[in-house]
Parts: structure tokens; sequence; C-alpha cells
């Protein structure tokens, strides 16, 4: 059982490495940090917005592969990754849109410049203040259009024709990249039993609503500055709620299914830490808060059961479209 875990435990890390936050090292973020902490903490959130997009949607995706609740108490273990499809709009920004105050584009350059899933070119040069010995080029984005999430659930069935699901990673030490922790809990009722009783099996397809919750807390050390502060660090929350209503129908092995739902996530980003702003030192110097991810969604998706072994996979459009697919492996339907 050790040995699983810790296998488990190794997937989680892999998918956190492929996160695009890990990408937000000295060199990409360093030179936001200049002129003034609320224009650092704009062009932050700018670059950052479809990471953070994408990753709140993958947060809210495959609590679910069919209508129909584990019996009580059969299980199933679940290891899915999402991937969402950054929109063109959102590979970019314009840096005059922002509203900053003590920097400016240099003229003649392109005001458009690449967010964290942008095109992996430099970003807008940008002059502070009237000096011309103090411009620097925002950063370059990564040249990928798409934000992974993975995935791991337990999910188990109770009386009643409902199931749990709880999503759960300890805090795990990613070193340079700093440390991850998640948890999330969820819950499916089918519909039909609950409505019509035994005259519910009747009906060809089952049908049910949905509840997720998920939090995600990040924690990215930085060195930024000649002589860093050694408490420089990027704290990242993320939460995400997603509510769903599932209709599916078993076909021998085969499980189609077909949802609609809202999902919500919000974000908070915060630089902890001393840093240097034009001479003057400033200690958490700005905080983000904002809600990326609020609107309905749509699923396509499916389940192939293999006595104890399973697939899944699924397209979802939301604000951005993304992709899910899986395995696991269970006792009972």
């Amino acid at each position: 059982m050790e040995k699983k875990f810790r296998a488990l435990r190794n997937i989680i890390v892999l998918g956190a490495f492929l996160l695009p936050f890990n990408l937000m090292a000295q060199g990409e973020v360093g030179d936001v940090f200049r002129g003034t902490p609320a224009d650092a903490g704009k062009l932050a959130g700018a670059y950052l917005l479809p990471a953070t997009t994408g990753f709140g949607l993958g947060l809210n995706s495959m609590w679910y592969t069919s209508a129909k609740a584990k019996n009580f108490l059969r299980f199933d273990l679940r290891i899915s990754a999402s991937g969402a499809f950054v929109p063109s709009s959102d590979k970019t920004f314009n840096v005059t849109k922002l509203g900053l105050t003590s920097m400016a584009p240099v003229a003649g350059s392109n005001v458009n410049t690449p967010t964290l899933s942008g095109p992996k070119q430099d970003g807008t040069r940008m002059q502070v203040g009237n000096s011309t010995s103090k411009q620097f080029n925002l950063p370059k984005g990564i040249g990928v259009g798409l934000v992974p999430a993975p995935q791991v659930q337990l999910t188990v069935g109770l009386p009643k024709n409902i199931d749990v699901s709880v999503r759960y990673s300890p805090t795990i030490d990613l070193s340079d990249f700093g440390k991850v922790d998640l948890f999330g809990v969820g819950a499916k009722v089918e519909v039909l039993p609950l409505v019509l009783g035994k005259t519910g099996k009747m009906l060809p397809f089952d049908l049910a609503v949905a509840f997720g919750y998920t939090q995600l807390k990040w924690n990215i050390p930085l060195e930024v500055g000649q002589n860093p502060d050694p408490n420089q660090n990027i704290d990242i929350k993320l939460k995400g709620i997603s509510m769903d209503a599932i209709i599916s129908k078993k076909i021998a092995m085969f499980t189609p299914f077909f949802s609609v739902g809202y999902n919500k996530s919000n974000t908070h980003i915060r630089a902890l830490g001393t840093y240097s702003f034009e001479g003057a030192n400033e200690t958490n110097p700005f905080e983000i808060k904002r809600t990326d991810v609020s609107g309905m969604k749509a699923s396509l998706g499916f389940q192939l059961h293999l006595s104890f072994f399973r697939l899944y996979g699924s397209y979802t459009q939301a604000k951005y479209g993304y992709a899910n697919a899986g395995i696991g492996f269970g006792i009972g339907n």
C-alpha cells in the first residue's frame, strides 16, 4: 500500500511540473518588479491570466464519468489529466489598457505583449519614467497554448444512490519550483431513484446532479534583484466550484454521458517578501484577487468499464475549451 501511495504521489509531482506557474522563475518575472508595486501587480496579473484560468477550469473537471452513482462501498481510484486550450485573445495583452502609471511602452514598440501562454518572443519594450536608461522587455511567452492539470481522485458509493469523491495531495516540495498541496471534495446524487423510486429503473437512462469543490495552494520562491531578500516568494491560491446535471446511458461496457452546468474559479496571488522598486524597498508589494472563470459549461464524454479497469475521456466547452483523459481502477459498479 505504501508503494502505491508513493507512486500516486509521484504522478502528482510529474503533473505539477507541467504547470505553467513554474516558468515564473527569476528571469521571467524579475523585470516586472520595476516602477511601482501597483504596476508590477497589474503586469503579473495580465501575464498569468491564461495559466490561472486554464488551471482553474482543470480544477473543476472530471468529477464524474457517468450519471450512475456507485453502489454502497464500491469504489474506484481515478488518475486523469485535463488540457485547456488558450484562445488567441488570451495569448497577448495590450499594456496600454492596464492603467500603468510608472512606465509606458517605448515609442514604436508593439503594445501587444505575450502572456505566459503566448508566443516565445520578447515582450513589449518598456521604459520607467523619462529615463532611456531604464528600459526593459516584458517577459516572453512559452509558445504553448495548452494549460495542463492533473487529478487523482477516490470515489466511494454511499446508500441512497449517492457517491462521494475526494481529491488530495499532501504538501509536496518541488525544490526551486516551490511547494504545492491540493484538496477537493465532491458528491453525486442520482435523481431518478430519488424522485421515482423503483420505477425510475424502467427509464432507459440515468440522471444525476453533481457538485465539486477544489482548492490548490502553491508557494514559489523567487530571487529578484542583486541582493534578493531570502523571503521573496509568490503565493498562489486557486479555488474552484463546479455544479452539473448529467445524463448517461450504459451500453454493455461503454457509457456515454452528456452534462451541462456552472463553474467558477477564484484566484488569489500575493508577492511576499521585500523587493526594490527604483531605489525604494517594498514589503509584500502586491496582491491580486479575481474571478477568472464564472459561467456555464457543457461536456460530452464516455466511460469504458473493463472489469476492475476503466478508461475515461471527455471534452468540455466553457470559457476555454478543454479535454480530459484518464484511467481508473475499482471494484463494482
